[in-house]
């Protein structure tokens, strides 16, 4: 994220919160992993306080943090959706899933095999990976990440679809080096709509009480 590590960690806190808060409110258990996605970010930005604390480098934390902004968000939120929409309209959003596993699969390979470095430049991070072919990555991310939300069905997710969208075509403009950081920490603070539409489901019996239940 921009700034500083006591900003990520403001931040951090503040989405996982959100998070948290989300999963309790949630009625239906196929809901959790979208619900569940602020909680993610919420820890992703406390683990890159902890990359500036450090000074960046290619520590434990620095690997962590780019596993999960790359290949776990590339599979996760558009698996995310699939789950959370109705049968009917599953159909939309299985083409992002199949771009998502492999954007996620060549990732991986990426992460796997290539030293991962986070550079401090100013009051932004940048992550030196060097992967080949970043744009069609890059492309294939967005398409799977953004697409799955704007094509869902849901105005809640188309919502938080066009947010990501315009988020990510800033960051790029404003910081092409250090996109993945700033795009990461502006989806973290837009999932807060998320909140919003775990709020608006049907209600039911909460997801994590019938899942208590169940075992």
């Amino acid at each position: 994220m921009c700034w500083s590590a006591t900003a990520d960690l403001v931040a951090g806190a503040g989405i996982a919160s959100v998070g948290a808060a989300c999963l309790i409110r949630t009625r239906k258990a196929r809901d959790l992993p979208l619900a569940a996605l602020p909680l993610l970010l919420g820890a992703h930005q406390l683990v890159e306080a902890h990359v500036w604390h450090t000074g960046g480098g290619t520590g434990a934390a620095t690997v962590a943090w780019a596993a999960i902004a790359l290949p776990v968000l590339a599979l996760w939120v558009p698996v995310g959706v699939w789950w959370a929409v109705p049968e009917s309209a599953r159909s939309r959003v299985t083409p992002f899933v199949v771009v998502g596993a492999l954007t996620a699969a060549f990732l991986t390979h990426g992460l796997a095999t290539r030293p991962v470095r986070a550079e401090i430049r100013g009051h932004t991070m940048a992550y030196v990976i060097g992967l080949p072919r970043a744009e069609l990555l890059v492309a294939g991310y967005l398409i799977a990440t953004v697409g799955a939300l704007l094509f869902c069905g849901d105005r809640w997710l188309t919502a938080l679809g066009v947010l990501a969208g315009a988020g990510a075509l800033v960051c790029w403009l404003l910081w092409r080096l250090e996109f993945v950081s700033t795009w990461c920490a502006l989806a973290a603070v837009c999932s807060v709509v998320l909140y919003g539409w775990v709020r608006r489901r049907p209600a039911t019996r909460p997801a994590l009480a019938a899942w208590g239940a169940s075992r």
